[in-house]
């Protein structure tokens, strides 16, 4: 018998009814949870989500302590890096979970310090940018002491395997295989055409020193948790690892990758304010659109026909607002 958290941050009521009916045919004990607490480790024996790769990310972020793998299943049926199945499928492998047929993967992540603060470990990477954009970032690099460079530009992206595909690829990094033991570094739009994206070993020690822009400069974690910071941020292996349930042995990795790949190729494609647009949605969640003119900086023209080109490429969605059904709320698939 197997016991099951459910935490759904984003969860439909229909949705969640669907999954806990299907953990019943298979008398499969569960109970649903907004908030999981240390006592949960005996209880549980995985964390099933029901929501996107954000989701998931949110969802490691509370339990990582706990060491509790992760079940992601994705509503909207589309395959993601961090999702494992859609949720029309799930009815079908609840037998094969049930009797404990499935693996567990486990993605490196990072430990995130600042000056006066820690994050939880990061499962994608760790962003350093100022607090608008269009403002240059100057720092100093170094890695297991050693000085490697002073750089200005847009921002600095530190990425893990996982993170490889996300948005350090976006800025101009490499894919990196799962199982590599590596992590990559990229600056974001360097004033130095010599900086190239730079591969460390995963027990590099890295510091990011002497941190300067005209504005305050910001860390932002797997897109999730942002913070502003001083001086320095230091960023090491973590020695608690993403743990993600994988019913297959056979790797979807390749498939994956392709998709991102005509992903990039959309991007180059596209505008460099629609470009703009696009990573300040992923990394600010849903914004209206005088929430968009406000941290992109961008002109009102500019922003209608960015969102235009983002909407008809399917890239970003846009629902009506909780809290004023008249505005509309503009988030990245």
């Amino acid at each position: 018998m197997i016991n099951i958290l459910i935490m759904s941050p984003r969860r439909s009521e229909r949705a969640l009814l669907s999954i806990l009916e299907s953990l019943r045919e298979n008398a499969i004990k569960f109970r649903t949870v907004d908030e999981i607490s240390p006592t949960d480790a005996e209880w549980g024996d995985f964390v099933l989500t029901l929501g996107n790769d954000n989701d998931i990310l949110k969802t490691f972020h509370k339990i990582f302590k706990l060491n509790i793998p992760i079940l992601g299943v994705n509503e909207n049926e589309d395959e993601k890096f961090l999702t494992e199945i859609g949720l029309s499928k799930l009815r079908q492998v609840i037998p094969q979970i049930s009797k404990g047929k499935f693996d567990v993967e486990e993605s490196k992540t990072l430990t995130v310090k600042t000056d006066t603060k820690e994050f939880p470990p990061a499962v994608n990477e760790v962003a350093i940018f100022p607090h608008r954009s269009a403002t240059l970032l100057e720092y100093t690099l170094k890695v297991d002491d050693e000085e490697i460079w002073t750089d200005s530009s847009d921002g600095l992206i530190i990425a893990t395997p996982t993170g490889s595909t996300a948005y350090a690829m976006s800025t101009g990094g490499p894919m990196i295989l799962p199982k590599a033991n590596v992590f990559t570094i990229v600056s974001v739009n360097s004033l130095d055409i010599t900086r190239r994206p730079l591969i460390i070993p995963e027990d590099s020690k890295v510091k990011i020193d002497n941190i300067v822009s005209r504005l305050q400069c910001e860390i932002i974690v797997d897109g999730v948790y942002r913070s502003k910071i001083d001086r320095i941020v230091e960023v090491s292996k973590s020695i608690n690892p993403a743990r993600l349930i994988r019913l297959a042995k056979t790797s979807h990795t390749a498939n994956k990758m392709a998709k991102k790949i005509i992903l990039a190729r959309d991007l180059l494609a596209m505008s460099p304010s629609a470009k703009l647009m696009l990573k300040t949605l992923e990394y600010e969640g849903p914004l209206s659109r005088r929430d968009i003119l406000k941290k992109t900086m961008l002109p009102d023209r500019t922003v209608s026909l960015a969102l235009s080109i983002l909407l008809d490429r399917g890239l970003v969605k846009k629902r009506s607002s909780l809290r004023d059904g008249r505005e509309k709320m503009y988030s990245p698939v």
